[in-house]
């Protein structure tokens, strides 16, 4: 029994109050990542921890590809029919695994290994904050200008960030720290460190969106707006088609035009 790592997963599961089942996917990432640095190259490297003796065993492994795909990364991949002649029912895109030693906690050092594991739950929760975000199916972020970043401004909505870079921001407008702010969700990219969601205030599709908004549904003549030009505008209007009777043009200007 590893009495040290089970201490160990009690004891981040207690201080940082998450599921030890995440912590226990943590350690195993951790444990992977040291493996694979120990044996160098672009190996792919998958630990299994016993969740009630707290032993494991490492595996490196190696992904089954299309023989005319080729190899990509040698290191950890292996063409199908290389795989057929070790295991006779294998398809693509299943792994081979061969046991490999494994590294000991007391190697990477206590502290260090707290360290990633710390950096792992992190990543996981800002993963699934980011999915819970996205999964509203919100195209308009709405939030309160956190900080400057290198000329671009970060929006807080709740507990997710989002990055307004300078070069989408409708000219010479100028926002503070504390502003609430409205901007388009134009892309998203998980694979940036820092905010992972991409906004823009100068995007044709930003004003599109607003317009759905402010609308109201019972005015049917404003459903039928025109569509954004593509062009950027320091302040930007959505106009309404023509409506045929002069008064109800008027009664609505208001709920027709959303600016900025």
């Amino acid at each position: 029994m590893n009495r040290e790592l089970l201490m160990l997963v009690d004891a981040i599961s207690r201080e940082k109050s998450v599921d030890r089942e995440v912590v226990f996917g943590a350690v195993e990432a951790a444990l992977a990542s040291a493996s694979k640095k120990l044996h160098g190259g672009e190996v792919d490297m998958r630990v299994s921890v016993d969740r009630e003796t707290g032993d494991y065993e490492t595996f490196r492994r190696w992904h089954v590809v299309p023989n005319e795909a080729g190899l990509q990364l040698p290191d950890s991949e292996i063409l199908h029919f290389e795989a057929l002649e070790q295991i006779a029912d294998i398809e693509v895109d299943d792994y081979i695994e061969e046991p490999v030693e494994s590294v000991s906690i007391g190697r990477i050092g206590a502290q260090a290994a707290k360290q990633v594991i710390l950096q792992k739950i992190r990543d996981a929760e800002r993963e699934q904050l980011l999915n819970d975000f996205l999964s509203r199916g919100e195209k308009i972020f709405v939030g309160t200008v956190k900080r400057l970043d290198k000329g671009d401004i970060i929006v807080e909505s709740g507990r997710v960030e989002g990055r307004l870079r300078r070069s989408e921001m409708i000219p010479k407008e100028n926002l503070r720290s504390g502003d609430r702010v409205r901007a388009f969700i134009a892309e998203v990219d998980p694979t940036l460190r820092g905010p992972q969601i991409l906004l823009s205030r100068s995007a044709p599709g930003f004003m599109i969106e607003l317009f759905a908004q402010k609308c109201p549904r019972s005015n049917k003549a404003c459903s039928r707006s025109r569509a954004a030009p593509g062009t950027r505008a320091a302040a930007p209007r959505l106009p309404c088609s023509r409506m045929t009777n002069a008064s109800t043009r008027s009664a609505h200007a208001s709920a027709c035009v959303a600016r900025v």
